[in-house]
Parts: structure tokens; C-alpha cells; sequence
């Protein structure tokens, strides 16, 4: 829009013609010196242009500069809620990491479908299943007993196989700053560094039930509903000492003994003073 010569009367200056403007200032030349302002805020209440359609143009410049203004001061305060709201999580983030106390079965055992092995271990992450009844119908599950203490067993079994004979496909630690309680999307991610992939025949080696029991019905292998079970920090340990045995390759050896390390100091347990593995497998 070309303003310049168009003719203006400012409510202090009088009339004068604009000399200059572009996209945020006008300069404008009055009797007695040339002023510059603020385009086109001026325009809204001190300056007048005597044109009519300059004027029609003008306000629609005005309209479209105070929506692109309101969507930004909106943008701003979405923003601030956002930051608000990122605060108010890490404080309870940081409340709910010191705060901690272990739980003894605060692992995860997962059972992967065939389907899920590929895509589990090239993401390496769980989804911990949708809510099946109630207001949370359809809604990711929390897996409130994992925090950074816990980890990840990776299970499965084949369409023709029996549940005794469920294996152990592979095993990670959760993120180091994953909190259950806190999980919305319902995905629990691996660790960096702490995370282990068996071979097909290091599997065959590592049933599932040599180390798992269900108390109530220790005689019992059975895996009816659900994607994931909790189970004790103990077991898990027995696991990933058993792990380290399977490891022929001196690098994987010395990353599970890695892992496992970390594992005894995060749920404080002596390394040396572990029992042996007394599952189902192995009380029959």
C-alpha cells in the first residue's frame, strides 16, 4: 500500500503528508517538523488519513495487525500455562525421585508377541496395554511400581508351545528418569546403555518359569490376561546372573556383568548373598 503525499491531520500536529512508511513506522511532514510513528497503531486513535479508501485499507490493516497481535499475546500465555505446567511436573518429578523407597517386586516381566519382537528391539520400548473397563476405559496403563530401579524382561512363546516353556528373549533397564506413576502414553522406554538382546539359542536356555511363581498357586504356570506382570527384584537378579553365564562373547560378558552390577546397586542387593533360581520349573 503506496501512502506517501497522502494527506493526514494528527490530533496534536494538525495536517501534514506522509513522506515515508513502511510495515512499523510512518514519517510524517507537518508544518512545522517531520514526526515519525508507529504504523499502523497511530492510525487508531491520533491520526486521520483523508482519503476514504486509503482509510477502508487502512482499517482492514488494523484488523489483521490486532488478530496477528491477540494470537500472539495468546500464544505467549499458552506458552507460560505450558512452562507452568512443565515446572509443577519436574518438581513432582524431583519430589517422587528422592522421595523413592524400593518396592520388592518392582520389575517387569512383558510378554511380546511374535509379531512385537522386531519392533521391541529396534525401538526398545514396551506399550503397557489400554485400561479395559471403567471411566479409563481405552487409556494406556501406568506402570506405577516401575521407577529407575526396574527393569524390563522381555518374555514369549510360540502359538504351539505350552506356557511352561516361555522364554526369555532379552532384558533392559528402564530410562533413568522414567517414573511409572507419571507415564501418560503408556510406553515404557530402555535405558541408554543397560539393555541386552539374547540369541535364539541363548533363549532355548532361559525359561521364564525356572525363576518365576505365583505364591498363591506355586504349582501353576499360567499367563491367561495381560500384557506385563510384576515380579520380584530377586528373580530378576537370578536372571541376569544366569545371563552373564550364557554370554560367550567376552564384550556381551562384560556388558551384562555391566548391567548387572548396576542392577544389585540400584535395588540394593548383595550380589554375593543371591539364592538359586526356585520357580515353578523348578519345584516340580
Amino acid at each position: 500500500m503506496n501512502l506517501i503525499n497522502k494527506k493526514v491531520t494528527h490530533e496534536l500536529f494538525g495536517i501534514g503528508s506522509i513522506v515515508k512508511h513502511n510495515h512499523s513506522s510512518i514519517e510524517i511532514k507537518f508544518a512545522s517538523e517531520n514526526k515519525m510513528f508507529v504504523f499502523p497503531d497511530v492510525f487508531v486513535k491520533h491520526l486521520r488519513i483523508h482519503d476514504k479508501s486509503d482509510g477502508i485499507s487502512l482499517e482492514k490493516i488494523i484488523q489483521k495487525k490486532e488478530i496477528e497481535r491477540k494470537e500472539a499475546e495468546w500464544n505467549k500465555e499458552e506458552d507460560r500455562k505450558l512452562q507452568r505446567k512443565n515446572q509443577e511436573l519436574r518438581l513432582k518429578h524431583e519430589k517422587l525421585m528422592k522421595n523413592h523407597k524400593l518396592h520388592s517386586e518392582s520389575q517387569m516381566v512383558f510378554w511380546c508377541d511374535t509379531e512385537e519382537h522386531i519392533k521391541t528391539f529396534s525401538e526398545w520400548r514396551v506399550f503397557s496395554g489400554e485400561i479395559k473397563s471403567g471411566n479409563n476405559k481405552g487409556k494406556p496403563n501406568k506402570a506405577i511400581r516401575l521407577h529407575q530401579n526396574s527393569a524390563v524382561l522381555l518374555t514369549s512363546i510360540d502359538s504351539r508351545m505350552r506356557e511352561k516353556d516361555r522364554r526369555i528373549l532379552g532384558v533392559y533397564m528402564v530410562n533413568e528418569d522414567f517414573i511409572g506413576k507419571l507415564c501418560e502414553d503408556g510406553y515404557v522406554p530402555a535405558h541408554t546403555k543397560y539393555k541386552l538382546q539374547l540369541t535364539e539359542q541363548e533363549s532355548d536356555q532361559l525359561l521364564f518359569w525356572e525363576y518365576y511363581a505365583n505364591e498363591k498357586s506355586p504349582d501353576k504356570m499360567t499367563w491367561n490376561t495381560g500384557k506385563y506382570r510384576y515380579f520380584s527384584n530377586i528373580w530378576m537378579a537370578q536372571i541376569l546372573l544366569d545371563i552373564i553365564a550364557l554370554k560367550s562373547d567376552p564384550k556381551e560378558r562384560e556388558m551384562a556383568q555391566q548391567f548387572f552390577k548396576y542392577f544389585c546397586k540400584m535395588n540394593q542387593i548383595t550380589a554375593n548373598e543371591l539364592t538359586k533360581p526356585n520357580g515353578t520349573l523348578m519345584r516340580i
